[in-house]
């Protein structure tokens, strides 16, 4: 369910704005964008697991938190996430 440290270094250095950029929303938003679709996995097997969909709820909500707020500051950044995660917006 969690990314592998392999994985989540790949998506830090194909989403960071810097050279030793691990923070940025961008990063932030492609790590949780990834975890989410692991977890979405997971429930195709596993439609009872509620304390899981739990976690999945609360990562749903802290990226539109972290969209939210890229959005506001800078509206060309969120375009760009957006589009290429490929996210509904």
């Amino acid at each position: 369910m969690s990314i592998t440290p392999e994985r989540k270094q790949a998506l830090i250095k194909e989403y960071a704005t810097g050279a030793n950029d691990t923070g940025s929303p961008e990063v932030q938003v492609a790590v949780l964008s990834e975890r989410i679709t692991n977890l979405t996995e997971h429930f195709k097997t596993h439609a009872k697991d509620n304390h899981s969909r739990r976690g999945l709820l609360k990562l749903v909500s802290q990226r539109r938190s972290l969209l939210d707020y890229l959005k506001k500051i800078d509206d060309a950044r969120y375009r760009s996430i957006v589009e290429r995660l490929g996210l509904r917006r």
